[in-house]
C-alpha cells in the first residue's frame, strides 16, 4: 500500500527480559509483529511500520536508539512493553534516542478468554503493569513522548498513531528544512523578529538571506519558451482575466509572473530550499511583488512567510508536510477584518496577494490589480475563497525572548455570507472557538502574532505534537478555553519555561 510518507519509515520497538524463556518470547515476538503489521495496514498511519526484534537487554536498546538516530528514513519510533520489561535497561537507550518517541500503550488481545486464564498467560501479557515501569522511567528522565492507550484494532487508536507520525514527519521536514530570505523583514514590525540561531537548535531550520537582485538575475535569465509553456498551463488550469490572456493588454504581466514563477522555483531547487519569504519594502529591480508565483510554490508545498516572516514559512512547510495526502491544505494567512455582528461574529483572513490555492477546490480566478504600497507595477494573483472545513486550525510562532510560543486556534472555516466582488485577493472567513471574544482576547494575552498558517489538512491535534517533539510552549485556544484559565496558563507557562531552563 502507498504511503504519504513514501521511503520514510518508523520503527517498532517491543520491550521484554530473558526471564520468560524461549517459548514465551517467541510468543511476544509473534504478538508484537501482528501489532505492527496491524499498524502498517492502517490508512490512517500515513507511514511504513517496520517491527524490529524484541529488545531484552540495556545494550541492545541502547544499539537500538542509535541506530534510528543514524538513519535519515526514519521519522521516529513506537515502543511497547509486551512484558515487564524492567525499565533501568532502557535508561541508555531512552537517554541516547534523539527521535520522536510514541508509546503504545496495548495489549495482544481485546478481550480477556476469562475461562482459560492461568499463569503462562498472565506471564505473556503484562503490558498493563510493564508499560507503566517504562512510563516511570521516561518520566524520570524527561523524555519526550506521546502516549497512545488502547487496542490497535481501535480506529480511535490508530488515527492517533497517524496524528503523531505527522507531528513526528513535520519535525523531520523542519529539520531538514533551508529557507531563503530574499531581503530583510518590513521596518518597524516587531514580531517578524526573531532568533535564528535558536531557531536552528530548537526547530533545525537554516535561515539564511539572499539579496534580491540576485533573483532578479534570475527572472532576467528565464528562457521566454519556459514563459510559454507555464502561461498556457495558466490558462488551462484558472480563470484567467480577459485582459491577462494571450492578446490582452496586460499579457506581459502575466508572462513576468510566470517568469518570477519559474525564476523562484529554480532559484530555491539550487539552494535546496522549501520555505522563503519576501518583502514589499525591498524588491530591488523586480517590477511586481511575487503573487500567484508565491501561491503556487506554496501549492507545491513550499513555505512561505511575507514581509520576511521566517518563523511563518517555517510554520508553512511544517504543514504542507504534516497535512500531506489529506484534503485541505495549508497557507499563510492573516486575520484582517471583523464581522461583530453580535452572536454571529466572523474573522475574514487574507493577505495582500499571498494565499495557498490548496485552501479551495473550486477554479481560482486569476487576475490583476493594483497594490497600493510597494512601489510597483500591478501585480497578478488568484482570487477565490477557501473551502468550509470545520476544525481547521490557525497557528502562529513568536519569538518571546527566552522561548518560541506556539498560539494555536480552532476554527471553523465557513462559506463567506455574501459575496466580495471587490475583495481582489483570496481569502478564508472563520468562526473562532469557543468564541470570537474569548478567542481574541486570548490569542493578544498570549501574543499571538498576526500572520499565521492556516491549515484545513491537519487540525490542532498534530501541532501539539510538533509542539511536544520540539520542547516547545503551544498554547492552544479551542472550545474549552475561558478568559481567567487561560490568562492563569500564560502565567503559569511563564514560570514553568523559566524555571525549567535552569540557572
Amino acid at each position: 500500500m502507498s504511503k504519504p510518507y513514501a521511503g520514510r519509515e518508523v520503527w517498532f520497538f517491543t520491550g521484554s527480559q530473558d526471564l520468560y524463556g524461549e517459548e514465551t518470547l517467541r510468543q511476544v515476538a509473534e504478538q508484537s509483529q501482528e501489532v505492527a503489521r496491524a499498524l502498517d495496514a492502517s490508512s490512517d498511519v500515513p507511514v511504513n511500520v517496520v517491527w524490529k526484534p524484541v529488545l531484552k537487554d540495556s545494550d541492545a536498546i541502547r544499539r537500538a536508539m542509535l541506530d534510528a538516530n543514524s538513519n535519515d528514513d526514519v521519522l521516529g519510533v513506537i515502543t511497547w512493553m509486551h512484558t515487564f520489561s524492567p525499565a533501568k535497561m532502557w535508561i541508555a537507550g531512552m537517554d541516547a534516542l534523539r527521535k520522536p518517541l510514541l508509546h503504545l500503550h496495548t495489549q495482544a488481545n481485546v478481550e480477556l478468554p476469562w475461562a482459560d486464564i492461568d499463569f503462562d498467560f498472565m506471564n505473556l501479557n503484562q503490558a498493563a503493569h510493564g508499560d507503566r515501569e517504562y512510563g516511570y522511567v521516561l518520566s524520570r528522565l524527561g523524555v519526550a513522548r506521546t502516549t497512545v492507550v488502547g487496542h490497535v484494532s481501535n480506529p480511535a487508536v490508530t488515527r492517533r498513531v497517524g496524528t503523531w507520525v505527522r507531528g513526528a514527519a513535520g519535525w523531520a521536514a523542519t529539520h531538514e528544512l533551508k529557507l531563503a530570505r530574499f531581503g530583510d523583514n518590513m521596518r518597524n514590525v516587531a514580531v517578524t523578529e526573531g532568533d535564528k540561531t535558536e531557531a536552528e537548535l530548537r526547530f533545525g531550520v537554516s535561515v539564511n538571506t539572499w539579496g534580491v537582485n540576485e533573483l532578479v538575475a534570475a527572472v532576467e535569465a528565464v528562457a521566454d519558451s519556459e514563459v510559454d509553456t507555464l502561461v498556457a498551463e495558466y490558462e488551462d488550469l484558472y480563470d484567467v482575466a480577459a485582459e491577462l490572456r494571450a492578446g490582452g493588454e496586460r499579457h506581459d504581466s502575466l508572462r513576468y509572473a510566470a517568469r518570477q514563477e519559474l525564476a523562484l522555483e529554480a532559484f530555491l531547487g539550487e539552494l535546496g530550499a522549501k520555505a522563503f519569504t519576501t518583502n514589499f519594502e525591498d524588491l530591488g529591480a523586480l517590477r511586481q511583488l511575487p503573487g500567484i508565483a508565491v501561491q503556487r510554490l506554496m501549492g507545491k508545498g513550499y513555505g512561505f512567510g511575507a514581509e520576511g516572516d521566517w518563523k511563518t514559512a517555517v510554520l508553512v512547510r511544517a504543514a504542507k508536510v504534516m497535512g500531506e495526502g489529506l484534503p485541505g491544505g495549508a497557507s499563510l494567512m492573516e486575520d484582517y477584518t471583523y464581522d461583530l455582528t453580535p452572536g454571529a461574529e466572523l474573522i475574514l483572513g487574507a493577505h495582500m496577494l499571498e494565499i495557498c490555492p490548496t485552501l479551495t477546490t473550486s477554479k481560482p480566478r486569476v487576475e490583476i490589480h493594483p497594490l497600493g504600497i510597494g512601489g510597483k507595477e500591478d501585480p497578478v494573483r488568484m482570487v477565490f475563497d477557501a473551502d468550509a472545513t470545520e476544525g481547521a486550525v490557525v497557528v502562529s510562532l513568536a519569538d518571546m525572548r527566552d522561548r518560541f510560543r506556539l498560539t494555536a486556534n480552532v476554527v471553523d472555516v465557513v462559506t463567506p455570507p455574501h459575496d466580495l466582488p471587490n475583495l481582489p485577493v483570496a481569502r478564508a472567513v472563520w468562526r473562532p472557538r469557543p468564541d470570537f471574544t474569548t478567542s481574541a482576547e486570548a490569542w493578544l494575552t498570549a501574543g499571538g502574532a498576526h500572520h499565521t498558517v492556516l491549515s484545513t489538512a491537519v487540525g490542532v491535534e498534530a501541532f501539539e505534537v510538533f509542539a511536544q517533539i520540539a520542547r516547545t510552549e503551544l498554547l492552544v485556544i479551542d472550545e474549552s478555553t475561558t478568559r481567567r484559565g487561560f490568562a492563569d496558563q500564560v502565567r503559569w507557562n511563564q514560570v514553568y519555561y523559566r524555571l525549567a531552563q535552569g540557572l
